[in-house]
C-alpha cells in the first residue's frame, strides 16, 4: 500500500479524530492554566485561614461517605460507561473540526511528500540481440 493510501485510512478513522479532539481540548485548557494559577495564588492567604475549618468538616462527612461507598460505587460505574461513551464522540466531533481547519494546503504537501516517497519502480531490462563473432 502507499503511504497516501495509508494516511487517508488513519483520517478517516474516528479514533484518529477522537485523538485530534482530545489534543486541542488538552491545549485549549494548558493556555487557560495561568489565568487559574494567578487567580488561585492571590487567594492563597485566604484558602490557607480557612483551612482548618473545613479540614473539621470533611473529617466528619467522610464518615458517611465511607457508609455510602460501595451502593455510590455502583452508580457511578454505570454512568462512567456512559460518559466515557460521549466525551469520546466528543473528541471525535472535535477533531473532525481541527482537521478539517487544517486540510487544504497541508493535504496537499502531505500528498506530495507521500508520493516522493514511493520506492522508484524499476524498469524492465531490454534485451538486445547479439550477432555472433566471426571465427579468425
Amino acid at each position: 500500500m502507499t503511504l497516501a493510501t495509508e494516511v487517508k485510512k488513519l483520517t478517516d478513522s474516528k479514533p484518529f479524530y477522537a485523538f485530534a479532539g482530545a489534543g486541542d481540548f488538552a491545549v485549549e485548557k494548558l493556555r487557560e492554566l495561568p489565568e487559574q494559577l494567578r487567580q488561585l495564588q492571590s487567594r492563597r492567604s485566604e484558602l490557607a485561614r480557612d483551612l482548618p475549618d473545613k479540614t473539621r468538616a470533611y473529617a466528619d462527612k467522610a464518615e458517611g461517605f465511607v457508609r455510602e461507598f460501595p451502593d455510590k460505587a455502583r452508580e457511578y460505574a454505570d454512568q462512567l460507561s456512559n460518559k466515557a461513551t460521549e466525551v469520546y464522540e466528543d473528541f471525535a466531533s472535535r477533531g473532525r473540526k481541527v482537521v478539517s481547519k487544517t486540510t487544504g494546503e497541508a493535504a496537499l504537501e502531505l500528498e506530495e511528500v507521500s508520493e516522493a516517497a514511493e520506492p522508484p519502480v524499476a524498469e524492465p531490462v531490454k534485451k538486445t540481440t547479439r550477432t555472433p563473432r566471426a571465427k579468425a
